[in-house]
């Protein structure tokens, strides 16, 4: 089907949103999906052919129920690596901190062994004297000028004596707790290996069982379900360009926003991979978190990260470089590069591509360099 004239609005914003409101129209935009409701009971296609015989084809509401069953499968699998991606990012933190507290409790276990040490010389040091204090030793000398001059040295080996002590004390004390801090991270590493581990598998169930479901499609139910994609992405495309949201979205690039937007562009083709984040293969917020990095400014590797901690911006002050989070659990993220397009790495067989920003459900707009 053809973009119909509503979608090109009365002077117009451009060539690229003409040619997005195209895309979503003629090819198949690479998004997750549009509505990731649980699906009713599929039909079986039914489209089993005998040799030399054309396939017969079910009813759009059949593949409609196909394509609503692959969306929840891909927006399974989305979440899912989200989590995994999560599970990475902190197992990265908790190893450097426990190298980090491993440093420290060399550091503190040499410092207490000069301390004891130092202590050791002291004792002997009072060994050699015959035991007695220096207070002692001072109140039984012969020679008052030894005594007056003697007693500001006793003060200051008093004060050095506790100021040892102290320290001493403190450096076991701090040995205690980095080896406390240290255990707790490596229980809080083995919980994230086990949550990393039940992710991957979750990930690679749901993207298993879509493949299966659509190896027992026809060549012709294929295309016809591309089609229904098409549709789908198309319609929600033209339904949020006839908001006029474009007639208030006016903001440009910052520089910092136009670095990023350049690496994503140089990235389309590159493949979808799940846990990737380049050079050679991305998932969403590996695109989003790379081509940020890239402009100098490093935001969190997942996407409902991403949501929590960057500024949120309206949808009318969006300017290229921002980032749309979709769906309500912000499983999904694109980049925003003007003209109601996106740049994304939509899913698992499809390729990093721009679409438009409207064909999914748009949760909010999140600015990096706000």
């Amino acid at each position: 089907m053809g973009p119909d004239k509503r979608t090109v609005r009365a002077g117009g914003r451009g060539i690229l949103a003409t040619a997005v409101t195209v895309v979503c129209a003629v090819t198949v935009l690479a998004a997750p999906g549009t509505a990731f409701a649980a699906p009713g009971p599929t039909t079986s296609p039914t489209a089993s052919a005998s040799a030399g015989t054309s396939a017969t084809l079910p009813p759009d509401k059949d593949l409609e129920a196909v394509r609503e069953k692959l969306d929840t499968l891909y927006h399974d699998a989305a979440v899912a690596t989200d989590a995994y991606n999560a599970a990475e990012e902190a197992a990265r933190k908790q190893s450097a901190e426990i190298v980090d507290l491993a440093k420290k409790i060399v550091k503190g276990q040499q410092k207490l062994d000069e301390l004891k040490e130092r202590a050791g010389r002291a004792a002997a040091a009072q060994y050699r004297t015959g035991g007695l204090p220096d207070t002692a030793q001072l109140i039984l000398s012969d020679d008052p000028s030894e005594f007056l001059d003697g007693a500001g040295r006793v003060l200051q080996g008093e004060r050095a004596t506790k100021a040892l002590i102290r320290e001493l004390t403190q450096t076991q004390q701090d040995l205690t707790q980095y080896a406390a801090d240290a255990a707790d991270q490596w229980d809080k590493l083995e919980a994230g290996r086990k949550a990393k581990a039940a992710a991957k598998k979750k990930i690679k169930q749901r993207i298993a069982a879509a493949e299966e479901l659509q190896s027992k499609l026809e060549k012709k139910q294929k295309e016809r379900l591309a089609e229904l994609e098409r549709e789908t992405a198309y319609k929600a495309q033209t339904a949020w360009l006839d908001t006029g949201i474009l007639d208030e979205i006016h903001s440009k690039a910052s520089a910092a926003g136009q670095k990023a937007v350049a690496f994503a562009t140089a990235q389309l083709g590159k493949p979808y991979v799940w846990g990737a984040e380049g050079p050679d293969s991305y998932d969403c917020s590996g695109l989003t978190s790379q081509a940020w990095a890239s402009a100098g400014k490093p935001i969190p590797r997942t996407s409902e990260e991403q949501w929590k901690q960057l500024r949120h911006i309206d949808v009318k002050d969006m300017r290229p470089g921002d980032l749309i989070i979709y769906y309500d659990d912000a499983s999904h993220v694109a980049m925003y590069i003007g003209d109601g397009a996106i740049i994304q790495a939509p899913r698992p067989g499809r390729t990093v591509s721009i679409g438009g920003a409207g064909s999914m459900p748009i949760l909010g707009v999140v600015r990096p360099d706000a």
